[in-house]
């Protein structure tokens, strides 16, 4: 068990940290800023005319890509949902508009392959992750991305020493539902009350409160605004703030 000391604020007997992964270990804004752009202009290759909509529900306007949008905190399927959506305003079948976006999505991963390569490590955070690992802290990642491409960023990284559990919600329910915690827990086989969330997220405030976790820390060094971290215990804008102390 270790203390973490965030700012002025002490989590006592931890056990385990779960993370969230794009925009709390992984910088990811450039990635999903392109990836955003081309699944849009992809769709409205076949649906002229919905593509500023489109880009707008992603969460890209006036040049910036929003941290707390739909691509930056949401998963694949509720991405897909959102675009077909504007595809189903024109008219078209819902199973037709589904088939457009998946399709468009699929070309787009055909461009921009092996997402890790693309999502770099921010830095400092294997730093952290040694210093968790060192005082005898389990670590878990918990991303809306896919579970493989989860895998592929602790594999791209070097990270299997340090990370013991990671998963998307590609395979069950979305965040912020406090099962995916749970869940993840078990993995590492901790009770959620050892163990905090640390993420960039409102929903992963939401999914730790709900899940009974020790707490749950928001991270702003991805550039998430503080009022988006609603519901946090603390907030921190850099990994050296966060602070392990062997118990």
């Amino acid at each position: 068990m270790a203390t973490i000391h965030c700012g002025t604020v002490r989590f006592r007997n931890i056990q385990a940290v779960v993370f969230d992964k794009d925009g709390t270990l992984a910088d990811s804004h450039d990635f999903l800023w392109n990836l955003a752009q081309k699944r849009a202009r992809l769709i409205d290759a076949q649906i002229p005319g919905v593509q500023e909509p489109l880009l707008m529900a992603f969460g890209l306007n006036e040049g910036q890509l929003n941290p707390a949008g739909l691509m930056a905190v949401g998963s694949r399927l509720e991405n897909e949902i959102a675009a077909a959506a504007y595809v189903a305003e024109t008219g078209r079948d819902w199973g037709e508009s589904l088939g457009i976006v998946r399709s468009a999505f699929m070309e787009a991963d055909s461009i921009f392959k092996h997402k890790a390569d693309h999502t770099p490590l921010f830095e400092g955070i294997r730093e952290l992750l040694q210093n968790l690992t060192r005082a005898g802290v389990r670590i878990g990642i918990l991303s809306a991305d896919t579970t493989q491409n989860v895998r592929d960023f602790i594999e791209q990284y070097d990270l299997m020493g340090l990370v013991q559990a990671g998963r998307g919600t590609d395979m069950g329910p979305g965040k912020p539902d406090p099962i995916l915690f749970h869940q993840i827990c078990a993995e590492l086989g901790v009770e959620p009350q050892g163990a905090i969330a640390i993420g960039d997220s409102t929903i992963d405030m939401e999914m730790a409160r709900a899940a009974g976790a020790a707490g749950c820390v928001g991270v702003t060094w991805g550039g998430i605004k503080p009022a988006a971290l609603a519901g946090a215990d603390v907030l921190v804008p850099h990994f050296s703030a966060i602070q392990v102390v062997h118990d």
